[in-house]
């Protein structure tokens, strides 16, 4: 049961990230001003190229996790889950510090959650 909800998380996680991706590359000037409204408005055309990276980064995390769910050998797929959560962990961690507190609650609290399960299944 903890391995299916740390599962459920894993899928979880990469879903925001891919929401993540397709908000900084394909809606930066668009649909983003209502999700960061603290942020100025007249910064978001200049910033389209930065925040499209930021999103190529997420993109990333998505497909990492994406694959640890395909990973059929069990020992492998909780090292590259567990792998791919902990650098959200600390992008998340990261940008709570840096950017915005609410970073930590979307997407690092998430991805420790993760772990936590996967751990706490490691030890039964």
């Amino acid at each position: 049961m903890i391995l299916l909800l740390a599962k459920i998380i894993v899928a979880i996680v990469a879903l925001l990230h891919l929401y993540f991706l397709w908000l900084e590359m394909f809606a930066w000037t668009t649909k983003a001003k209502k999700v960061f409204r603290q942020f100025p408005e007249d910064l978001f055309e200049p910033t389209k190229t930065l925040a499209a990276n930021q999103g190529l980064y997420n993109g990333f995390l998505s497909a990492g996790l994406i694959w640890s769910l395909l990973i059929e050998d069990p020992t492998w797929q909780v090292y590259v889950a567990l792998f791919f959560l902990g650098c959200v962990a600390v992008a998340g961690i990261y940008g709570s510090l840096t950017a915005s507190k609410k970073i930590f609650t979307v997407q690092a609290l998430p991805a420790l959650l993760g772990i936590a399960l996967f751990l706490a299944h490691q030890m039964l």
